[in-house]
């Protein structure tokens, strides 16, 4: 990892934008990373590929309840 935290919290919001397939918010954050003097590595540039990760469980985690809906 890095030792700046801006770069650090950049690195983990890009992380966020790449897993629900948000390509021009990771273009931004990857435009800030440039102008902070972050070169990325090969992995990085890897993560923002078609898909951009898993598809959200259909079924809630063990141990966890849906959300109740509204009544109103």
């Amino acid at each position: 990892m890095t030792e700046d935290p801006m770069i650090a919290a950049l690195l983990r919001e890009r992380d966020g934008y790449v897993q629900h397939g948000l390509d021009d918010r990771v273009r931004q954050v990857d435009e800030q990373l440039g102008l902070r003097g972050y070169k990325p590595s090969t992995d990085a540039t890897e993560t923002s590929g078609e898909g951009g990760g898993q598809e959200p469980p259909s079924t809630p985690p063990k141990g966890r309840r849906t959300a109740r809906k509204a009544t109103t």
